[in-house]
């Protein structure tokens, strides 16, 4: 395979060093395949943590409105 279709494959970056994903063993690309897959989970519990941290101000805020208000008398 020349250089140049080299650099068109999939490739990993660790510690600073380059590997051409199609070159590693089995298990190697099973690893990266797991580590890929941890990384959208660690970016969709970070999402997921931002929804939530929203929705609890939301009501931290809509309980400090109604705290706040004037006693409404009936």
């Amino acid at each position: 395979m020349s250089k140049k279709e080299k650099q068109n494959e999939p490739t990993l970056v660790l510690d600073d060093k380059e590997y051409v994903i199609n070159d590693l063993g089995d298990d190697e690309k099973l690893m990266v395949a797991h580590i890929n897959s941890l990384n959208q989970k660690v970016d969709n519990a970070r999402f997921n943590l931002q929804q939530i941290e929203m929705g609890r101000q939301a009501f931290v805020s809509s309980l400090k409105a109604k705290l706040e208000a004037p006693a409404v008398e009936a």
